[in-house]
């Protein structure tokens, strides 16, 4: 399973695509220069395969690379972010 996560930018959301399929998301908005995770799914038909870590991991890689800082406000990113001290640097 090719489980590939891009950023857009038109839809404020970074998309989780497996196999060219939409699989997921993580909703965002830009606040005072900071990334604002609102929001996070993955379609029922693709749950159970470990897709909603695998959508944080590379959004908070691609947010890194980008030097922003994140506020996880969505539940999912936030306890993401708790059990994975190596993403805390990010956080605001």
């Amino acid at each position: 399973m090719d489980a590939q996560v891009q950023d857009n930018p038109d839809r404020n959301r970074f998309e989780l695509r497996v196999d060219g399929d939409v699989a997921g998301f993580a909703a965002y908005r830009i606040r005072d220069g900071r990334t604002v995770i609102t929001h996070s799914e993955v379609d029922p038909a693709f749950r159970g395969h470990g897709l909603g870590a695998e959508l944080a991991r590379q959004t908070l890689d691609q947010l890194r690379e980008r030097g922003a800082r994140v506020v996880p406000s969505c539940p999912f990113f936030a306890s993401y972010v708790a059990a994975h001290p190596e993403y805390a640097d990010l956080v605001d």
